[in-house]
């Protein structure tokens, strides 16, 4: 299926560049916005630098797009101030462009961290309660109730992805459950711009097919993408992947212990 015009937000950050190179060869225009400078990589790409808390640039960036993967704004923990300035107020004015400019879907970039202390033994749902491990899961859950939202009040169509461990190859123990791979990542957000229009909207975990997952798997009613990359072929050669794993241990890991959220509080 070919695609429309397709704008991408946070388009220099690691998951931005892998499907800035996937969309361009798949959508008939790629529209490109970050803080960072961008050329234009073919001829189907407009880049445009902005700050996602100037309103008014967002909405202009996003003239002429019919759907919006926003992947833009401040990707771990960090003070509360500066994450509810560049993820939900960043967030805020996405949809709000998209719901003044006609934008048929948004598919938002949440994250697992919005789920981070149910315990490992347990197979979270999307549609379970919010249990933040830090206060970047608290911003991610913000971003999925603006989402909700606007799709409840103004009818436009989001999907919100709860992003995984996003790394070329996994690297650590946590990842033999979180991992997300590059292709998954793609596939996923590649499902999310193609679902059908009905869909108003969706909350889904995107992670890779892992033997070890403690995420649901996304309903093909809901999503119709299935993972195919698995982190268990990498176990190997990760230390201390053979250990034991407590069931009742958050899924956050250590993004869940006080030490990794102090640092960002007042002393």
């Amino acid at each position: 299926m070919r695609l429309g015009t397709v704008a991408v937000t946070g388009a220099a950050g690691n998951i931005g560049s892998v499907v800035r190179k996937a969309l361009r060869g798949e959508a008939t225009r790629v529209i490109l916005l970050d803080r960072v400078p961008l050329r234009p990589e073919a001829g189907n790409e407009d880049v445009h630098t902005i700050d996602l808390r100037d309103a008014d640039a967002v909405e202009s960036a996003l003239a002429g797009a019919d759907q919006v993967v926003h992947l833009g704004g401040v990707p771990d923990e960090a003070p509360l101030t500066d994450l509810l300035d560049a993820n939900v107020l960043g967030t805020h004015h996405v949809l709000e462009a998209a719901r003044r400019l006609g934008t048929e879907r948004v598919v938002l970039a949440s994250s697992n961290r919005v789920t981070g202390f149910y315990p490992v033994g347990h197979l979270t749902r999307s549609q379970e309660p919010a249990r933040p491990d830090g206060l970047y899961g608290v911003s991610k859950a913000a971003i999925e109730v603006l989402g909700q939202l606007y799709a409840d009040k103004f009818d436009l169509s989001v999907i919100s992805l709860r992003i995984g461990s996003f790394e070329s190859v996994p690297t650590e123990p946590r990842h033999l459950a979180t991992w997300l791979s590059p292709r998954d990542a793609v596939g996923y957000i590649r499902a999310a711009l193609t679902a059908p229009t009905s869909t108003r909207f969706a909350t889904v975990y995107a992670v890779s097919a892992n033997t070890r997952r403690f995420w649901e798997i996304p309903d093909p009613a809901v999503l119709d993408y299935t993972p195919v990359d698995n982190a268990e072929l990498y176990a190997v050669d990760i230390a201390g992947a053979d250990l034991p794993t407590d069931p009742a241990a958050p899924q956050a890991g250590s993004y869940a212990l006080p030490e990794f959220t102090l640092p960002h509080l007042r002393s």
